[in-house]
């Protein structure tokens, strides 16, 4: 008998820094903070569940 396998509830999402507008790839669920790649600002911080997201969403990746 075949096992049935849930689908992940979260996603990779696609953001974009607010002060110098590099786009990255973050997990919607971070357990750490996330550091925009260019300049160092944080774009978001977890919270036990989804993260917390300080920069525009651009995109939820399937």
């Amino acid at each position: 008998m075949p096992e049935i396998m849930e689908e992940p509830v979260s996603k990779f999402v696609k953001i974009r820094c607010p002060k110098c507008k590099n786009e990255q790839i973050m997990y919607g669920k971070a357990s750490s903070e996330v550091r925009c790649l260019v300049c160092g600002k944080d774009l978001a911080e977890p919270t036990g569940g989804k993260a917390k997201i300080k920069a525009r969403v651009l995109e939820v990746l399937e």
